[in-house]
């Protein structure tokens, strides 16, 4: 008897949960692909580009030479039996410059990050206006990230309402040349006071 309840609870646990997914309404979408979408995005990816080979290349290059510089200056300090404070000094500068070499890609990396966030931050508070419009006209009660659902999931494109909103044409992968769904309209209540049936006739 106790394992017949346990398991009839368990069924309707699964109804209920299956009545409740099918209910929410749920929504695919991500910021920083919208952003990406924009017209404006590829002169920023453009600039991005330019700073990387020309400011950081520089950069990284000014560390090279400026560690071969401090290594040969302690070689040269050390024979002529300089003070230790200053072989000291010499040796702290280089470890210091050693580190920005040893650590690069990740300095590159994020100074290319913060360069990035600063030039599309434009593009991005539009996108941000305009995905907060939609929020609150579809009145979604879960927003997923693209490949975090499985195919045949029952989710709305959001990008398709945001590119709306913000007059603009998707790629494709992120669903151009898409229409968007027409709503589903509740039937139209009878007006209040209208003709009554006629009377039965005797």
């Amino acid at each position: 008897m106790k394992k017949i309840l346990v398991t009839l609870l368990a069924v309707v646990a699964l109804a209920f949960g299956q009545q409740a997914q099918a209910q929410m309404k749920i929504g695919v979408f991500d910021l920083d692909l919208m952003v990406q979408a924009m017209p404006g995005y590829r002169a920023v990816d453009s600039i991005v580009q330019l700073y990387e080979r020309d400011t950081l290349q520089q950069e990284y290059n000014y560390y090279q030479s400026e560690y071969m510089r401090l290594d040969s200056t302690y070689k040269a300090d050390s024979a002529k039996k300089a003070p230790k404070s200053v072989l000291d000094q010499i040796l702290a500068s280089r470890q210091q410059v050693g580190l920005n070499l040893v650590y690069w890609q990740q300095i590159a990396q994020n100074k290319v990050e913060q360069k990035r966030g600063l030039l599309a931050q434009p593009l991005f508070e539009k996108v941000v206006e305009a995905y907060k419009k939609v929020l609150d006209a579809r009145k979604y009660d879960l927003i997923l990230k693209p490949n975090t659902f499985e195919i045949g999931s029952k989710v709305e494109n959001v990008f398709l309402y945001v590119a709306k909103e913000l007059k603009i044409q998707l790629p494709q992968e992120l669903g151009g040349g898409q229409e968007i769904p027409e709503e589903t309209k509740p039937a139209a209540k009878p007006a209040a006071g209208g003709a009554k049936p006629a009377p039965k006739k005797n």
